[in-house]
């Protein structure tokens, strides 16, 4: 299970720090991290800034340097860029608000916070008294039992999403495929299942370890070919998304490496 736990730090620390190379290469935020609001000062510098964090937080998270203490950090970074930039945007800016497709970019920054809340229940806890630990410290550990929760409403979410928007995502399934419908029905059960029993913890390791292989298979089978044949459309979408499969995976096999060393099942 370590090995497991090893494999899910490596896929989620190398989709944030793919993220964040992609805003230094770009010049500004993936539109996962922050949309695109009318008017931001020094929008380069701040772009530049998260996505030195997130790739140093990456890093932090893939050799187990100060891991805990940067998955947490991360994790309160991409909640608040999720509470003050996704949602609000959402909800003051965009005029489709009330459709749930629009939502796509905010629910997955809510899964990446709370994967960075699941990396940081897999680093052991250092041996310190709580009340030596600084407050931000303590503060952004109350959030450890939410981040399996967090990415489980994104899991439901996108697996509605399937069914309201078939025809679109049907046309994602590649095309060596057979019965591009089906699969899409099929994925939409297995992702809103997936994100119940993990939030219920009902056979917590087994579904954590089914969800990140089947991600997994995703990530490899679909983003990374879309990727290759559209690298530069939308500056870079594709490329995001193959981050992106790749850290929602990793922090399925965190969770299911976690839930597998222990009798009790823990975020």
């Amino acid at each position: 299970m370590e090995r497991l736990s090893k494999a899910g730090r490596i896929f989620y620390g190398t989709g944030m720090a793919g993220l964040g190379f992609q805003q230094f290469l770009y010049g500004n935020f993936r539109p996962v991290i922050l949309p695109s609001w009318p008017s931001i000062p020094a929008i380069v510098f701040w772009a530049y800034l998260t996505g030195l964090f997130f790739i140093v937080a990456g890093i932090a998270i893939i050799f187990d340097k100060k891991g805990r203490i940067a998955s947490l950090i991360l994790g309160g970074l991409l909640l608040m860029l999720f509470c003050f930039g996704q949602v609000s945007y959402e909800l003051f800016v965009d005029p489709y608000t009330r459709h749930l497709g629009v939502w796509t970019n905010a629910l997955k920054e809510l899964a990446l916070s709370g994967g960075a809340f699941v990396m940081a229940a897999s680093f052991p806890e250092p041996p310190v008294n709580r009340r030596e630990k600084p407050f931000l410290i303590r503060f952004l550990e109350r959030f450890i039992p939410l981040g399996p929760v967090f990415f489980s409403i994104t899991l439901i979410s996108f697996g509605i999403d399937h069914f309201f928007y078939m025809e679109t995502v049907a046309a994602l399934v590649p095309s060596w495929m057979p019965d591009h419908v089906f699969w899409t029905y099929f994925a939409a059960v297995a992702l809103i299942g997936s994100g119940v029993a993990i939030i219920l913890k009902i056979r917590l390791r087994v579904i954590a370890l089914l969800l990140g292989s089947m991600l997994f298979l995703w990530f490899a089978s679909l983003h990374i070919p879309r990727a290759i044949a559209d690298p530069y459309g939308a500056d870079g979408n594709e490329i995001t998304s193959v981050f992106e499969a790749l850290g929602f995976s990793g922090i399925a096999f965190v969770m299911a490496a976690v839930n597998g060393k222990n009798d009790n099942p823990v975020p």
